[in-house]
């Protein structure tokens, strides 16, 4: 498993070539996302922000949002009786941020078992934060009789297919894709020829310069296949973007932070607003993770990585709903 170390090492590499990260957070309540001079990096939620522009990145209009995944809304075992209270924790924190997000990005399994009363209890939760979001299935979001049928009456409106859809602002293109509805045995995700076509056309027309986000529930590589947590036909799809300089993809999913950097696309996965789950290959399955009621909040925090403008050397920190 990635350390720490390695991921600081892989990240100063990383912005030492194309400057992706202007200042950063990858955060378990949630990560603030940022775009200056058209380029993806990370800010930490209840701090002011990053470096101040410079005269280049000042044309292109600053954007910030915010990811937040596996809220798992109607989960009620041990490992957390109540993730609708760490929901509302983390909708403070967004609330609290000096400036406003732009919107929100949510990747997936909103709910626990795709009931109508908790897609209803979410969305009432996450109504209060009064800026768009942007949904993507989890697997949990499937479950009902109409595989999907809930969730798409709720978030699907104007998406194709099983959710995908693309959107763009602040001069880049965001993509929303769907790999949870026809699974893999073993539980790889699978995103399918229609959506794989699909992507194709949709970025036919951009240029390469267009810095690209992708988002999706499962991750879109192998962190730990042995427990599914992966897309089997991923790399299918992502070769459709291989031409674009600048390549960012969030998942869910695996409630922990992971990070690899491949050529020219950097895959973040985030941790959950509801229980952690073991890292990979450290239990014989994986599955909600329970910590004593004390430990919780440390175990869904955040961890921040900073950039400093003119400083090579990052800053690791770790944050916790406890702090």
């Amino acid at each position: 498993m990635p350390t720490i170390d390695d991921a600081v090492t892989a990240l100063r590499g990383e912005v030492d070539r194309r400057g992706l990260l202007r200042c950063g957070a990858w955060a378990g309540a949630g990560v603030l996302w940022t775009l200056r001079g058209g380029m993806a990096g990370a800010a930490l939620l209840g701090e002011a922000g990053c470096a101040t522009a410079g005269a280049d990145e000042a044309r292109v209009r600053n954007l910030s949002f915010v990811q937040i995944s596996d809220t798992h809304i109607g989960f009620n075992r041990p490992a957390n009786p109540n993730p609708g209270d760490t929901l509302r924790q983390t909708i403070a924190k967004i609330k609290a941020l000096p400036q406003t997000p732009d919107f929100i990005l949510h990747t997936g399994d909103i709910t626990h078992t795709s009931t109508p009363e908790q897609f209803d209890n979410a969305h009432g939760m996450l109504q209060d934060l009064a800026i768009p979001i942007h949904f993507v299935p989890g697997e949990h979001d499937t479950q009902d009789e109409g595989g999907g049928r809930e969730y798409l009456a709720r978030f699907g409106q104007g998406t194709r297919g099983d959710g995908w859809y693309s959107f763009d602002i602040g001069g880049a293109h965001f993509i929303a894709l769907v790999n949870v509805v026809h699974l893999n045995p073993g539980g790889l995700g699978s995103l399918g020829a229609d959506q794989i076509q699909w992507l194709r056309d949709d970025v036919a027309h951009l240029p390469a310069s267009t810095p690209i986000i992708v988002f999706a529930h499962m991750p879109l590589w192998a962190v730990y296949p042995q427990w599914g947590w992966g897309t089997e036909d991923a790399s299918v799809a992502l070769a459709a973007l291989q031409r674009f300089g600048s390549v960012t993809v969030l998942n869910g999913h695996i409630h922990q932070v992971q990070q690899k950097v491949e050529g020219n696309i950097t895959f973040y996965t985030a941790r959950s607003t509801a229980y952690p789950q073991p890292a990979p290959g450290a239990a014989s399955s994986p599955g909600p993770l329970t910590v004593p009621a004390d430990q919780l909040p440390g175990m869904i925090g955040m961890r921040s990585v900073r950039v400093h403008r003119g400083d090579a050397s990052l800053a690791v920190i770790d944050q916790t709903l406890r702090t």
